[in-house]
């Protein structure tokens, strides 16, 4: 029978400080394990350095190596539908990130999960070399996220891992332009098996993912897979009101009673319209995220655009 087709799906984004090695560490793991036939799909997502450059050269040497061109830079999320979309008769997809945080060395052990029954493999990490403020952002994120998020979402998994052929078709259906890897890949089901690793120093280079980018990852986690923000405001609304009710009965009963006749403090008054106004602000902030969020999805507009070939632009 023919050895089992598995694709390696990597977006990057100006990775040209570490694409010789994650290129020669590949090449390394496909050479090791020959009962696999290996496909290593590379998605250029709008690079301003020579990492498409790089890549191609790779794949003139190596035919198992082949480049995604994106006409510009789509974001992460985007690059990687398109890799997994070019994913083309592969039996299952291992997905990973370029700077070799997620260490090429696990890609068999993921594969052999896959192997013994599991259609989703997700990498989890026992250990991740982030520090500082960057490490105790992604903490409470994925602590929000966790108790926010209607679907279980294992929250030390990212994008390292491997889907089959049944897992991958499924998540191809998904249309979403904002998408949270994790979250989609948490909702089709299937079987799944987890494989724990230490995730490791970013090998060269800087991390490409902006803060701006990385709180509109969040967002997309949390608002895409959770209608509790909208329960909350319900909630306050509820809250709030009964407060008010029972504040006016408070004072009515004073007057009446004539325990004080005083009219009440201006501080009070100012107090409760900043506190109200706050609320309100913050309630409109939230209908705004999903609101904006409909909007992308209703204009229908492709995720992503792929260059054609040179030769034919």
């Amino acid at each position: 029978m023919p050895s089992p087709v598995i694709a390696v799906v990597i977006p990057l984004f100006n990775e040209n400080a570490v694409l010789p090695e994650l290129l020669a560490r590949l090449a390394a793991v496909f050479d090791a394990q020959s009962d696999y036939t290996w496909r290593a799909v590379l998605v250029d997502d709008g690079s301003r350095d020579d990492s498409a450059a790089l890549i191609r050269a790779q794949a003139a040497r190596d035919k198992r190596f082949e480049l995604v061109e994106l006409s510009r830079n789509f974001g992460f999320q985007a690059a990687l539908a398109a890799g997994l979309a070019n994913a083309r008769n592969a039996d299952a997809v291992v997905t990973m990130d370029a700077d070799l945080q997620d260490p090429p060395e696990m890609i068999p052990a993921l594969v052999a999960a896959w192997r013994d029954g599991a259609e989703v493999v997700r990498a989890t990490r026992r250990t991740r070399a982030d520090t500082g403020l960057r490490r105790a952002g992604f903490d409470l994120f994925h602590t929000i996220l966790g108790r926010l998020s209607d679907y279980p979402i294992e929250p030390n998994s990212g994008t390292f891992g491997v889907l089959g052929r049944a897992a991958l078709d499924a998540f191809n259906q998904l249309p979403e332009r904002n998408r949270f890897f994790p979250g989609l890949r948490a909702w089709i089901g299937f079987r799944t098996a987890d494989v724990p690793y230490d995730r490791q120093e970013r090998a060269a280079g800087k991390p490409q993912q902006t803060f701006r980018r990385l709180v509109r990852y969040g967002l997309d986690g949390v608002f895409s897979f959770s209608q509790l923000p909208l329960r909350l405001l319900t909630y306050s609304g509820i809250v709030i009101g009964l407060m008010g009710f029972g504040l006016g009965i408070y004072y009515v009963v004073k007057r009446l009673v004539r325990i004080e006749t005083a009219p009440t403090g201006f501080t009070t008054l100012a107090a409760l319209v900043l506190f109200l106004g706050g609320v309100q602000l913050i309630a409109i902030g939230v209908l705004g995220e999903y609101l904006g969020r409909i909007y992308d999805e209703v204009k229908q507009r492709p995720v992503y655009l792929i260059k054609p070939p040179r030769g034919l632009n």
